[in-house]
């Protein structure tokens, strides 16, 4: 029998300072989380907060370098002396690095790549593992963003296909060993959602076949909705993975 988890629920969202983890970690507060908005820009993370309308009892900001250990760790004490306990972690902080031929790709930008979105991942984790063991009740939900680049690669993306991949091996690993404690992890691999990350896909993007073309874009919407639907089940289920992305967008088939 799945544990009961005390009301209000507390939950980290890493990335919160825009796009898809403000939007996820907005609407962990309106449906009653006690939330940590996680990222590496105080003024970001207080605009995102700004929008929920509540108070500090409810929602905190957290800066974070999440490819620091000591950063991360004291994420987690924050948390825990705020909260008491975490339910829920949203590893949704990452960069992306789709600028450059593979064979021109700087170092220091595959360094930043592995840091941010596979580091940050598994040090998140491995927090995480640590605090939901400990506490009572024992448990609690990891949900990680992955993308459609953990499954199929766009041209000159190296680095962030490469670490989204490894994302997955993250996901499953601890989706196994979590299952003594009482931790569900899950991964939602994310398509073309309208942001600013995503604006220039309307002008155009590169296509495998060598052509620029633009590619349609979902609703911030039909991410959230989807998350919420991860975070909200009892921990005796869980969503292994989950792709949600733009009908039209060239993923399915050739094109």
């Amino acid at each position: 029998m799945s544990p009961v988890l005390p009301t209000p629920r507390s939950a980290i969202v890493t990335g919160a300072g825009s796009g898809i983890g403000r939007a996820c970690a907005q609407a962990l507060v309106a449906d009653g989380w006690q939330v940590a908005f996680v990222g590496r820009r105080r003024e970001a993370l207080d605009e995102s907060m700004a929008g929920c309308g509540v108070g500090a009892e409810r929602a905190i900001a957290v800066p974070t370098d999440v490819g620091d250990p000591a950063s991360v760790a004291a994420l987690f004490d924050t948390v825990k002396a705020r909260f008491g306990r975490v339910d829920l972690v949203f590893n949704n902080a990452g960069v992306s690095s789709m600028s450059a031929l593979l064979e021109d790709l700087p170092f220091e930008q595959w360094q930043a790549s592995v840091a941010a979105n596979l580091t940050g991942t598994f040090l998140c984790t491995q927090q995480a593992f640590r605090m939901m063991k400990a506490q009572t009740p024992q448990g609690g939900r990891i949900i990680n963003n992955g993308s459609i680049s953990a499954h199929a690669p766009r041209p000159n993306s190296v680095a962030y296909t490469a670490t989204k991949h490894a994302v997955t091996g993250i996901t499953k690993t601890a989706s196994l060993d979590g299952r003594k404690y009482g931790i569900a992890v899950g991964q939602i691999d994310i398509g073309n959602v309208a942001s600013d990350m995503t604006a220039k896909m309307v002008g155009g993007v590169p296509q495998a076949d060598g052509s620029i073309k633009p590619e349609p874009r979902m609703a911030m919407h039909s991410v959230v909705s989807t998350f919420m639907t991860m975070a909200g089940l009892p921990l005796d289920s869980n969503i292994l993975n989950v792709t949600v992305m733009a009908s039209a967008m060239p993923f399915v088939g050739r094109g």
